[in-house]
């Protein structure tokens, strides 16, 4: 008698559509931003267990980043939304970031005037 395996395809088919929701969320997410920014571009990030990260910056300079659960999911989602993607967050699209006073005074505190590590 041949050994037979009962599969659960439902739970598949529940992690497809969570993945679905999510990757359409992200999508709102991307244009949202995008169009407050007047266009943006992309790039996807690797950040292990977390999932990804899509660091996004506007044609105005804003910039801002999103978590996705995983690479794939990321990746989809920036696809979906049209925008430029980056294989690298490289001198040129960094230096399409805008940063204020805020941003430079928190980097400026990590390490000057920040808590000390002892």
């Amino acid at each position: 008698m041949a050994d037979t395996q009962q599969v659960d395809e439902t739970a598949g088919t529940a992690q497809d559509a969570r993945a679905e929701r999510r990757t359409a969320k992200l999508v709102k997410q991307i244009a949202a931003f995008s169009k407050e920014h007047g266009g943006a571009e992309g790039h996807v990030a690797y950040i292990g267990q977390r999932g990804a990260r899509i660091v996004l910056v506007g044609e105005d300079g804003g910039w801002g980043d999103l978590v996705a659960p995983t690479y794939a999911i990321a990746e989809e989602a920036v696809k979906r939304s049209g925008i430029t993607v980056h294989e690298a967050f490289d001198g040129e699209f960094a230096a399409k970031m805008k940063t204020g006073p805020y941003e430079w005074k928190r980097m400026a505190g990590i390490q000057l005037g920040g808590p000390s590590n002892g």
